[in-house]
């Protein structure tokens, strides 16, 4: 009776699934969340190109960092170009790794001065909405990669490593003043140019000082700026970037 038993239960034993381990059903519960009847409906009234984005593995950053603001002015007039180049596209989208770095960055801000907060204008740039700024600019080819990168090539902002943003002041309600607009191309604009703007009275100590708390928390969670723009920070070297990630499409 007790060999019976005991063979029942080996065979119910060596029957069963083998017990899955908690990445296995941590996995499994994602496609479980992602495969429900709400976020298939979510999904399918999103536009196409922010389902292409996702579709490549990119992230929303309002789901991965609270109180961050998005104003894409590509999806505005108010740019470099005049041109609303994104549509219905509207929210800001990063490589994972990109947007934690940013979090970090508005952690930090909000740490320091509690009624600041991130304000971005743009993050990843498909190559075919890069395309189309390249061929509207009104400049020769040879001198229009100092506007645009050439989508031949592209640029950091392809890859979704690179952000252009200011800070809000929630107390104002508008963004801290920087000295110039976004999207400036002159040397007020220059992070290199300062001193030098300074002196000449093009900027004031008011715009360095907030242009360095942007600075101050964007560089601290590991981003870098570029002599240029005041705006624009990078997560990764053109390098890195070509070997981490493919370009955005």
């Amino acid at each position: 009776m007790r060999k019976s038993i005991a063979l029942i239960l080996g065979l119910s034993f060596a029957c069963a699934p083998p017990q899955k381990s908690d990445q296995e059903l941590f996995t499994e519960q994602q496609r479980e969340a992602i495969e429900s009847p709400l976020e298939v409906i979510e999904q399918a009234e999103l536009p196409e190109l922010e389902k292409t984005l996702i579709a490549q593995g990119l992230v929303d950053i309002e789901t991965v960092i609270p109180g961050v603001r998005v104003e894409l002015k590509y999806s505005t007039e108010d740019n470099f170009f005049g041109k609303d180049v994104y549509e219905d596209h509207v929210r800001c989208y990063l490589q994972p790794v990109v947007a934690e770095m940013l979090r970090k960055a508005q952690e930090s801000l909000q740490r320091d001065y509690p009624n600041l907060t991130l304000l971005v204008y743009d993050g990843v740039r498909p190559l075919s909405v890069q395309q189309i700024l390249w061929d509207d600019l009104d400049k020769p080819d040879s001198i229009k990669p100092l506007y645009v990168a050439d989508p031949k090539i592209g640029g950091l902002h392809n890859y979704g490593v690179a952000v252009d943003l200011t800070i809000f002041d929630k107390e104002s309600g508008k963004p801290l003043d920087m000295g110039t607009a976004y999207d400036y191309f002159g040397y007020p604009a220059y992070p290199d140019r300062e001193k030098q703007m300074l002196a000449e009275g093009k900027i004031t100590k008011t715009h360095v000082s907030n242009r360095e708390i942007l600075r101050k928390v964007m560089i601290g969670a590991g981003f870098t700026g570029i002599g240029s723009e005041w705006w624009h920070f990078n997560a990764f070297s053109r390098k890195q970037a070509g070997e981490k990630f493919k370009l955005i499409k």
